[in-house]
């Protein structure tokens, strides 16, 4: 079955799946071959973002109070001087730049070592939740079209099932019933048929495809004009 992702996109989802592989990752230092000198960096960077996230927020507030009182120390009449804001005391040692880079580099190589399981990838929190297919009767794209430049802009999406779907076939109608427009792989599609003389409907419709097969509804038809 098809899976997410496994690192959240949030910062704060990142520092936790971090945290989550230092605390488990101890008893598989030998299962996978990893030098001690990468699993005590990766520690270090798990404990130095956790603990930077909230910091940076503090920071961030600070220079929005010191901004205020810049304005306000020159032309208001009452205020009191901001604090400076200082690492608390505990702070974790800062580390080099990359920590995401060095932590996936670790993960691809436990990922591809012939010891690997999906059990303990879900110890170390690197394997991400099973997805639920969708209805393959019912699944339906929606598509949108918008003809500007010369050309008509079709902006269509994976409506979150990416990993079940193969492609998004697209029809156009320039009067003459339907026929092909193309078969995508990647969202949004520019047909740059060369638009008539006069004014013309061309309507489009879209259905999701997996593998050579089309599943699910036509999307609801979608016209624009063109043409001088």
């Amino acid at each position: 079955m098809a899976k997410q992702y496994f690192l959240p996109n949030s910062n704060m989802g990142k520092a936790l799946k971090f945290i989550q592989f230092k605390d488990n990752i101890a008893p598989y230092t030998t299962t996978f071959g990893l030098a001690a000198g990468d699993i005590t960096q990766q520690g270090a960077d798990a404990l130095y973002f956790l603990a930077l996230l909230p910091f940076a927020d503090t920071i961030g507030n600070a220079a929005k109070q010191w901004n205020s009182w810049r304005d306000n120390v020159l032309t208001g009449t009452i205020g009191t001087e901001p604090t400076v804001v200082t690492k608390p005391a505990g702070f974790p040692g800062s580390v080099p730049t990359g920590i995401l880079t060095r932590f996936l580099l670790l993960v691809n190589a436990i990922k591809a070592h012939k010891n690997y399981t999906t059990a303990i990838g879900d110890i170390l929190g690197i394997e991400g939740p099973e997805l639920s297919p969708p209805d393959f009767n019912t699944i339906q794209p929606d598509i949108k079209a918008l003809a500007t430049a010369g050309i008509v802009k079709i902006t269509w999406g994976w409506g979150g099932h990416r990993e079940f779907l193969s492609m998004c076939e697209i029809q156009v109608n320039r009067g003459q019933g339907w026929i092909p427009l193309t078969y995508d792989t990647t969202p949004n599609y520019d047909d740059t048929q060369p638009h008539p003389a006069t004014p013309t409907k061309w309507s489009y419709r879209a259905i999701y495809r997996v593998d050579d097969h089309q599943v699910g509804l036509w999307s609801a038809e979608v016209s624009v004009t063109v043409g001088a």
